[in-house]
């Protein structure tokens, strides 16, 4: 181990409470941007974090706005020409708190609580970009930068990343990198590492459902009228046959079927039912008939219902027939399907299946492309012997079932692979109340990626 890494990590290890102090800043900065009502929020965000790199030595800062919330960039380019450039995404916006009372903390305050911190936005993903922040400030206090780096820090990835295809388009040249470094994934456990190396995309829909011209008596109506709640409730219902497998037309036409070796190395990760039982609190597992849970997880396609409304849903009771009914549908996709084609598929579906007493649209609110990286790229080792030297056993590769568009942006508009880790662990209650960071983990993490940047192998290297 050469000095100049030995005295970064001292430094990260003597200087943990000034990272975490950082971390809670930013967790304090309610950043929603589903919200426009937070846009100050999110402008108050990104200077925050300009002001932190500037503050570490990163060099040409700046807020570079965008259709949407800004960027934030920044890079350090003195590695020299030999030496990769390695640019690190990630997002500084959150989801809403909501539901706020079953939050035990306040969810914009960051709260320790032993080895845990509680906020929203503390493990997805401010903890994970703040981590990489506080590695590079422990190599640049102590020597000199091994590779050359580059920031990219967006504003709206929790609504799937609007405004950063065309950010990259604009900006290629300035934020043109050799790898991409994304900490916005997890471990599988404390003592288990993971390198994701498959994405899910994401097709977002907002069904609408209409019948009669205003809500109707249902004394008066009832028996005579569609009920368009009854409706979408049996347009959902035949969405899935009796082996889960889904029914839009064509649904499966793109979907490869898994590889015998990826088969294994899926088996390898041991989530069994019972991992999930114990995650979720459910009492039966339930999916697509002939996969395995971890193969349903992260290798096949699903359509779920995230949301219902229709009709008087407050205290006590309202007997009306509702003129509308609403739901909203997400489908996770694998590679080579496209969330254009899914649109195309669900609005086929119903023009099968809607009868014709309603009326009804189908509106696509966001999507973003499924991705799969090659994990024996020079930068992917370098991150595997990374965590082997932390956390003593090495890492395992799986598929992630969330998704992250931006990896298929990156390929497809800059060339480039993306390497996928982070420190979160599957119980952070990301998206839900009470969201939570493990410390330690944390802590570690950024051990992890100070030896990461001084693992990268020069260009000649790489190739030799």
């Amino acid at each position: 181990m050469t000095d100049s890494r030995t005295q970064a990590l001292q430094f990260a290890s003597t200087h943990k409470d000034d990272f975490l102090s950082f971390l809670k800043e930013l967790v304090s900065i309610p950043s929603i941007s589903t919200d426009p009502e937070k846009k100050s929020d999110i402008n108050k965000c990104a200077n925050l974090i300009a002001n932190k790199l500037t503050s570490v030595g990163i060099e040409h800062v700046q807020i570079i706005p965008t259709a949407g919330n800004p960027v934030v960039y920044g890079d350090y380019l003195h590695a020299g020409s030999d030496k990769p450039v390695v640019l690190i995404y990630g997002h500084y916006d959150v989801q809403p708190e909501d539901p706020i009372e079953l939050w035990e903390t306040e969810p914009f305050h960051a709260t320790q609580k032993e080895d845990y911190l509680l906020g929203r936005g503390v493990s997805d993903m401010k903890g994970q970009f703040s981590s990489c922040i506080s590695a590079i400030e422990s190599i640049l206090q102590t020597g000199e930068f091994p590779v050359n780096i580059k920031f990219a820090l967006e504003g709206e990835e929790e609504i799937g990343s609007p405004s950063f295809h065309d950010f990259l388009i604009e900006n290629k040249s300035l934020v043109q990198a050799d790898i991409v470094v994304n900490p916005d994934a997890g471990m599988v456990s404390k003592d288990q590492p993971a390198i994701i190396y498959g994405l899910r995309g994401l097709a977002y829909f907002e069904v609408r459902v209409f019948g009669p011209n205003r809500d109707l008596h249902s004394g008066s109506f009832g028996g005579v009228v569609h009920n368009p709640a009854q409706v979408l409730c049996d347009l959902i219902s035949g969405m899935h046959d009796a082996d889960g497998k889904i029914t839009l037309p064509g649904f499966y036409d793109s979907v490869h079927p898994i590889s015998e070796q990826e088969h294994e190395e899926l088996e390898r990760l041991n989530l069994t039912d019972q991992y999930y039982y114990e995650q979720t609190g459910v009492k039966q597992i339930k999916g697509e008939k002939g996969f395995t849970s971890i193969e349903r997880i992260g290798a096949r396609p699903t359509l779920e219902i995230n949301g219902l409304l229709s009709g008087f849903t407050g205290h006590g009771g309202k007997t009306i027939i509702p003129a509308k009914a609403m739901a909203k549908i997400s489908s996770r996709l694998v590679p080579y399907q496209r969330p254009e084609q899914v649109h195309q598929q669900l609005i086929e579906y119903f023009k099968r299946s809607a009868p014709p007493t309603v009326d009804w649209e189908i509106e696509m609110i966001s999507g973003g492309n499924p991705s799969i990286s090659d994990i024996n790229l020079p930068e992917t080792k370098a991150l595997a012997s990374a965590l082997e030297t932390v956390w003593g056993v090495k890492p395992v590769y799986k598929r992630e079932g969330g998704s992250i568009s931006v990896t298929s942006d990156f390929q497809e508009i800059l060339g480039i692979d993306s390497v996928l880790t982070g420190f979160g662990l599957p119980d952070d209650n990301i998206h839900s109340p009470n969201e939570h960071l493990h410390l330690p983990t944390w802590q570690k993490g950024i051990q992890a990626l100070i030896h990461f940047f001084y693992n990268i192998p020069s260009k000649k290297e790489a190739t030799s």
